[in-house]
């Protein structure tokens, strides 16, 4: 494929006895020769390139942080190693806000799903004791607090940001390698997850997003800004990956 250009889709290379696969994303707004490299918290590898470069070009760039993307996809999967499918009984550990919450389920034959805080507990309300009625009765009450926090953070980061002249729309949906995202049309999606994060992790991933407003690719100004409106963001943003696994796992 030589002098091809790179198109969007999986690919894989070779290093050693190891084989690194990752995705390609194409971004329009980046600058030629321009491309990153992010392993998600969950070892997934992608990579943002320019339109127009080189297919080769991305292979090399790959190879070169082979060690770097190997190292990083191992500490993913020991992050997540651990890990087992929540059962959705009493009992069981649900984060709120950032804070450890212990699941209390109470059958009621007669009761309407519902969700409350009580003390330490989030105590959930449901007509039978199933997993599957449990977990739908969580999820509608995580997302409908996150449409109410996520959109309360939107609103008051975005005061803060000159380029920002209105609160943007916004979205939920959950998403497999992504805490958010921002359209060409400048529509923000944040997972409705991460109302189960620290505050600051929401205004990070909030921010990270609205400065996509005034830089649509990662390009050096898009990380400038960053730093000069949450100069610590680099261990906000470690803490929320490292919690990932935990906070998202159904």
């Amino acid at each position: 494929m030589a002098g091809a250009e790179v198109r969007a889709g999986r690919f894989s290379v070779r290093y050693g006895d190891e084989v690194i696969s990752f995705s390609v994303r194409l971004q329009r707004e980046r600058k030629p020769s321009k491309v990153a490299i992010h392993v998600e918290p969950d070892g997934r590898v992608i990579v943002d390139a320019p339109e127009g470069v080189g297919h080769e070009a991305v292979i090399a760039a790959v190879k070169k942080r082979s060690r770097w993307i190997l190292d990083h996809a191992e500490a993913a999967r020991l992050r997540t190693a651990h890990v087992r499918p929540r059962e959705y009984v009493s009992g069981e550990a649900v984060h709120y806000l950032g804070r450890r919450y212990r699941l209390r389920v109470i059958v009621d034959a007669v009761a309407t799903p519902a969700c409350k805080l009580r003390g330490a507990c989030l105590e959930v309300v449901v007509p039978e004791a199933a997993s599957a009625t449990v977990q739908q009765a969580l999820d509608h009450w995580y997302r409908q607090r996150a449409r109410e926090v996520l959109r309360d953070r939107m609103d008051s980061v975005a005061k803060g940001l000159r380029w920002v002249k209105a609160s943007p729309p916004m979205r939920l949906q959950a998403m497999r390698v992504q805490w958010g995202s921002c359209s060409p049309t400048g529509r923000i999606t944040l997972h409705p997850g991460l109302v189960k994060a620290p505050r600051e992790c929401i205004d990070y991933v909030v921010l990270h997003e609205l400065c996509h407003l005034a830089s649509h690719d990662h390009s050096p100004r898009f990380y400038r800004l960053l730093d000069r409106h949450l100069p610590g963001w680099k261990g906000i943003k470690q803490r929320l990956d490292g919690m990932a696994e935990d906070v998202l796992r159904v």
